[in-house]
């Protein structure tokens, strides 16, 4: 069967009414705070054992895709990442609602993500071979290299005061040490307590850290924790189509960026939208808006962290190891099926693999109409539904997620404790974001030094191991140019100023 009959098989009304459902069923679950992509993945899955492969993985990948941009939601209008990968859509995303521009930064982020999507599955039908390849080249030092660069946004998240960016990043890595060492197994800061042991899951601090402190200010303020308009302006599509033309760059760029992170196996989109969001505001001409509601923010993170969907696909058939926890789940559902990932995939079974490509390209597209039609209703609903019914939805919906993630009433107490002092840290002028940085990369980057370490040290090369693999320095070169861009370009603007005034 050629390209052709493959794209016919993917446009039947059956696969056709999958892909609608599986985004609408992944863009609700992903919008609730808590419930992961991988959860919206994992508890829907049990539907697709009756399924063939195809449709299956049609269905799975549609759900995957709606979940990752569901989390924009919340991340807009309640400050509050519906799933990990939204962290950096909150930076400026939220800021825009606040001002009135939740409706704009909506469709902004569904347009991102259909053109992020896109890529990625692009990526995955063309060059899915040589781009698994790659990702076997990175070892445990090119994750510690890619660690440290996404450290390096903390300066862009510290909001004119780099001092306390820099003091929440080592607060959210000291969370990031509690419990059980990956490496060496050894039990630390738990100060004798087994609640500990496990560590800090990650998702239920973000919770904490992001929607307590929101829920606080929404009881102690009386006004609505939005702007209303009195007229209504639609989905404002035009303005946002405009937007995204001038952008062009940044969401080729992030879309990209968004793909190559996820290939590599554990990255996820979390980091990708990082990643994405410091090259975004690296190379804008208006650095100063980002943190304050740049379009350019939201537009980077969304279409970065959609971009992995298909990114992370590449390993799982290509190599049959997962890129992102939902592809583990999606795998786990292939094996049952008797399909077995690995090179021969795209040959023995290429009637699958080409089916859901083209599958997991209708949804992208579908997810367009589909997500602008639930944004709009749900930023109508959240900016008119009144603080006594939303404060306790939202509330009970953070519980109920974040006990979900391990069944851990423990996980609920840590979520509520680091909300508050979340809250309390933002009186002083402390951003949940350095933290929540310090906490996602700690781990990333602490398994990929010690490892490499012992690596080093068992070659007796060190300095070779760290400094000497192609695709480290390559990582470290970023990392230079992320600290020192900045400094650079302000120089040369003053020196521009001065030359001009002469």
């Amino acid at each position: 069967m050629d390209s052709l009959g493959y794209l016919l098989a993917a446009l039947t009304p059956y696969h056709v009414a999958l892909a609608i459902g599986g985004v609408v069923a992944g863009t609700v679950v992903g919008s609730l705070p808590g419930l992961t992509a991988t959860m919206a993945v994992a508890v829907l899955i049990p539907i697709t054992f009756s399924m063939e492969p195809a449709s299956a993985l049609i269905l799975m990948g549609a759900i995957y895709t709606g979940a990752i941009y569901g989390g924009a939601y919340a991340a807009i209008l309640l400050n509050t990442p519906g799933t990990p990968s939204a962290i950096a859509t909150t930076f400026d995303g939220y800021p825009m609602a606040k001002r009135g521009d939740g409706d704009l930064a909506i469709t902004l982020a569904c347009i991102a993500s259909v053109c992020g999507g896109l890529v990625g599955a692009l990526f995955l039908l063309f060059l899915a071979p040589p781009l698994a390849n790659v990702a076997l080249s990175f070892g445990p030092v090119e994750y510690f290299w890619l660690a440290i660069l996404g450290l390096t946004l903390i300066s862009a998240l510290s909001q004119g005061n780099l001092l306390k960016g820099l003091i929440g990043a080592c607060f959210g890595l000291l969370l990031s040490c509690i419990g059980v060492a990956e490496i060496s197994a050894d039990v630390r800061l738990t100060f004798g307590s087994q609640t500990l042991l496990g560590g800090i899951e990650t998702v239920s601090a973000l919770i904490g850290l992001y929607c307590i402190p929101v829920l606080i200010d929404l009881v102690a303020t009386p006004d609505r924790h939005l702007k209303v308009e009195d007229v209504s302006r639609g989905f404002r599509l035009h303005e946002a189509l405009d937007i995204s033309w001038r952008s062009k760059f940044n969401l080729a760029r992030s879309s990209v960026l968004g793909t190559l992170v996820g290939i590599l196996p554990g990255a996820g989109g979390s980091i990708a939208g990082l990643v994405a969001y410091s090259e975004a505001r690296r190379s804008s001409k208006q650095q100063q808006d980002f943190g304050h509601g740049a379009p350019e923010g939201v537009q980077a993170t969304e279409s970065a962290n959609n971009a992995t969907v298909g990114g992370g696909f590449i390993p799982t058939l290509v190599l049959g190891i997962p890129g992102t926890p939902p592809d583990a789940v999606i795998l786990g559902a292939l094996l049952i099926q008797g399909v077995r990932t690995g090179p021969n995939l795209f040959t023995e079974h290429g009637s699958i693999v080409y089916v859901f490509i083209w599958g997991l390209l209708l949804a992208t597209v579908l997810m367009l109409p589909i997500g602008l039609l639930i944004g709009r209703y749900a930023y109508r609903s959240i900016v008119t539904v009144p603080k006594a019914l939303l404060v306790p939805t939202v509330a009970f919906m953070t519980l109920i997620g974040t006990y979900a993630i391990r069944n851990s009433v423990s996980d609920v107490a840590i979520m509520i404790v680091l909300g508050v002092l979340g809250w309390v840290l933002g009186r002083f002028g402390f951003s949940a974001s350095p933290i929540v940085l310090g906490l996602i990369l700690g781990s990333i980057a602490e398994q990929g030094f010690v490892q490499g370490w012992i690596i080093g040290a068992a070659a007796d090369d060190l300095w070779g191991q760290f400094f000497g693999r192609p695709i480290s320095v390559g990582i470290f070169a970023f990392i230079l140019l992320s600290l020192f861009s900045p400094l650079l370009l302000s120089r040369f603007r003053v020196k521009r100023e001065l030359t001009g005034a002469d």
